[in-house]
């Protein structure tokens, strides 16, 4: 590392996946001022550190809120996390300085894991959209698009707490449009629209019956889709509409896998996240070892859907991928831990097999952390 007065230069090298395409590279990385200055393979000056080398994960579906309750007793989706469900009236009953204690824990286990980016969509109006950013205060390295919804009271409110909403938040993300009143969801789409937030919306995840309402409100992403089909994905593609995944959640609630194949054969950008804290970790590293091993996806395609697609989806263009210009947030893994050691495909090693213990370090735009240097390791 070579510093100057207000400069730093950052060298790292190893086997790395470079550009949108995630093509695989032997070489170097010239990180400086917080961003990717370099990349090549003739450089033989020393590096800082080397490894396998991937863009920071994106988790683009988070519900953190709930980590005061994680493993409920198992019983329907509705009765779990539907309005009125389980996890609502936990979280009536929690103390606002307990929930946000949770997500502090929450957080650091994220960037513990190699997620620097998350997106939340957060229940409780204003008062929930609050308790997360004095979450966030805790861990500068650890950015959110904090997706805000009317508090249950406010659901039929006026247009004055909306606009308030709108200005605290990066968009609006909503459950079912079976949980809504219909124009209620229209006029939060058109506010979104106008101040320029994103808006997002579950759909078929129970069934497929709430996916054409969604649709029709044309939100910036969807989120699970397990019960969509080729016509609900051209329709999308159609209106630029974008897709997440939660495989393990899906699991966990027995509503299926979702027809990946099928949304990127339709042209979709697909990202991933890991839903709920009560029933998954938000640990990039498993979903990604999950989405490969049940849907038989090809490994780079599953890399980029929890790195440059997640990023994408939630309007972060500026990270996520490895090249020239973009924010230096990247994960080196180690080649040499016992579990790393003698793969012959690292790129599907790191999908398949990775976990947080096989973390060399961190690079957040620029300044690298040891593993060892990580809170809680």
């Amino acid at each position: 590392m070579v510093c100057g007065e207000r400069v730093c230069e950052l060298l790292l090298s190893g086997k790395f996946v470079y550009g949108d395409a995630f093509e695989d590279r032997a070489g170097y990385i010239v990180i400086e001022g917080g961003r990717i200055k370099e990349t090549g393979s003739d450089r033989t000056v020393d590096s800082v550190m080397e490894g396998f080398i991937i863009p920071s994960f994106v988790n683009a579906h988070t519900h953190i809120g709930d980590s005061i309750a994680k493993e409920p007793i198992s019983m329907p989706l509705e009765e779990l996390v539907g309005p009125g469900g389980l996890k609502e009236q936990l979280l009536a009953q929690t103390p606002h300085e307990v929930q946000i204690e949770a997500m502090k824990e929450t957080i650091i286990d994220m960037y513990g894991c190699g997620t620097q980016l998350f997106c939340d969509f957060r229940e409780g109006g204003l008062v929930g959209v609050n308790m997360l950013k004095m979450a966030l205060e805790s861990n500068a390295k650890v950015k959110a698009k904090v997706l805000g919804r009317p508090a249950v009271t406010d659901d039929d409110g006026g247009d004055a707490g909306i606009e308030d909403l709108l200005e605290s938040v990066d968009g609006i993300g909503m459950s079912s449009t079976a949980d809504h009143n219909r124009d209620k969801l229209k006029d939060l789409a058109e506010s979104a629209r106008i101040m320029g937030k994103l808006f997002a919306l579950h759909a078929g995840e129970r069934d497929a019956m709430d996916i054409e309402d969604a649709i029709e409100l044309e939100p910036d992403f969807l989120v699970h889709l397990t019960k969509a089909s080729r016509r609900h994905f051209r329709q999308m593609y159609d209106r630029g509409i974008n897709a997440v995944i939660c495989l393990r959640s899906n699991l966990v609630t027995g509503m299926g896998m979702p027809p990946v194949e099928q949304m990127l054969d339709s042209g979709l950008t697909v990202g991933a996240g890991t839903d709920n804290v009560m029933l998954n970790s938000p640990d990039i590293f498993r979903e990604m070892e999950f989405i490969s091993k049940l849907l038989r996806l090809e490994e780079h395609e599953v890399l980029k859907m929890c790195t440059w697609n997640s990023a994408k989806v939630l309007r972060e263009e500026d990270t996520g991928m490895i090249e020239e210009g973009k924010k230096a947030n990247l994960l080196v893994i180690r080649a040499d831990t016992p579990n790393m050691k003698h793969i012959t495909n690292w790129v599907k090693g790191i999908v398949r097999r990775a976990t947080r213990a096989d973390i060399y370090g961190i690079v957040h735009e620029g300044e690298l952390q040891l593993r060892t240097q990580l809170p809680g390791f």
